[in-house]
């Protein structure tokens, strides 16, 4: 069994904090995901590209919220998610 989380299983962490805050700074989504700051801004940038989130300022302060296509991405990944599970099949 492999310990490593894929892509987009780091995207749907990424994804979920975000969700769960409605927006939320760079450092809470880098503890909650469990990632270096290179690795996360690596992600976001990519996870920005795909249009799946976008950088707000809010009183000076740098915040990522999710797009209607990161929301549905995350709603997907669910029924993918809910599909493995079904069959025994680990993703």
């Amino acid at each position: 069994m492999n310990l490593r989380r894929s892509r987009a299983h780091i995207f749907v962490d990424i994804l979920r904090l975000i969700n769960k805050k409605g927006m939320a700074k760079p450092t809470h989504i880098l503890y909650g995901a469990n990632l270096s700051h290179i690795r996360l801004k690596k992600y976001l940038d990519h996870l920005q590209t795909m249009g799946f989130v976008e950088k707000t300022n809010e009183k000076n302060q740098v915040y990522f919220k999710m797009t209607k296509k990161g929301y549905e991405f995350l709603r997907e990944f669910k029924k993918v998610e809910e599909l493995s599970e079904a069959f025994g099949i680990e993703i």
